[in-house]
């Protein structure tokens, strides 16, 4: 939760507080042990944390075009426009 919402530390102390109120949560050593952590080491976890959400994949090209309907079975959908895309992705360095 600490690392997903990137908590400055306003919002990790009073995170870490309500853990240690919750039944079944963190003792107050446990959140001093987290807390100093994460100070520490906030920006490597959120710089992980972003390199592995992200694609391998590059964008090679892009193209697009809209069409527009001007015969269908219904008179309501004529003349309603449709969007395509086309992506050419490519391995990172390839």
């Amino acid at each position: 939760s600490i690392a997903s919402a990137d908590m400055d530390l306003n919002q990790l102390e009073a995170f870490l507080t309500a853990q240690t109120k919750k039944q079944g949560g963190i003792t107050s050593d446990q959140a001093a042990v987290i807390a100093k952590f994460w100070k520490n080491h906030r920006t490597q976890i959120h710089e992980s944390l972003i390199n592995q959400s992200r694609w391998d994949h590059v964008l090679k090209n892009m193209s697009w075009r809209v069409d527009l309907k001007s015969q269908l079975r219904h008179i309501d959908q004529i003349n309603t426009p449709v969007a395509i895309v086309e992506m050419e992705l490519g391995k990172n360095g390839q």
